[in-house]
């Protein structure tokens, strides 16, 4: 019988992401000042028109996003959006390992990574990897136009948030 490990990986508990959480935390009011003005980010579900309306401004495609993704803008837009998903939906904060090779990405690389997710995500406490959200994906899916088969799409941060896509694959 194998023992448990003495330390096991803790998802919420990454050094690099609870060093970016405060940082974004500290910086917040600046960010939120350049972006519009902190009324306009009070961290209701109806402020994530403004932030869509910014984001689909400043960017053409996801491809630009992930180009940008270590940006002071899009490092406060990824911390807005999951901060709404921790307050809204009882959702932490996490930094997961990749999902074939179990090793951590460098957080946030500075190198595009390939095939590897290097940015923090959301889930409900307990969550397994694969059943969380991604921020800066929800970013990138604003700017898509059509799903890979050409049928149309169009994403919304408040429908996110809802949960308008929880329960898709339920329906069919």
């Amino acid at each position: 019988m194998t023992a448990p490990s003495e330390n096991p990986y803790d998802p919420t508990r990454n050094p690099d992401l609870l060093a970016w959480l405060t940082e974004r935390q500290a910086g917040f009011e600046r960010w939120a000042e350049e972006a519009g003005g902190s009324s306009r980010f009070d961290f209701s579900p109806a402020s994530l028109d403004g932030l869509e309306e910014l984001i689909r401004e400043g960017f053409e495609t996801p491809e630009d996003v992930t180009e940008q993704r270590r940006t002071p803008f899009l490092q406060g837009a990824v911390w807005y959006l999951g901060e709404l998903f921790c307050r809204h939906r009882g959702m932490v904060w996490k930094y997961e390992p990749d999902f074939d090779t179990g090793r951590l990405a460098p957080f946030f690389a500075a190198e595009e990574p390939v095939g590897v997710l290097d940015t923090p995500c959301v889930g409900l406490p307990g969550a397994r990897p694969g059943e969380n959200w991604f921020p800066l994906n929800m970013i990138r899916r604003l700017l898509i136009d059509e799903d890979e088969v050409g049928n149309p799409v169009d994403e919304r941060l408040l429908g996110m948030l809802e949960g308008w896509y929880d329960d898709e694959d339920d329906e069919e």
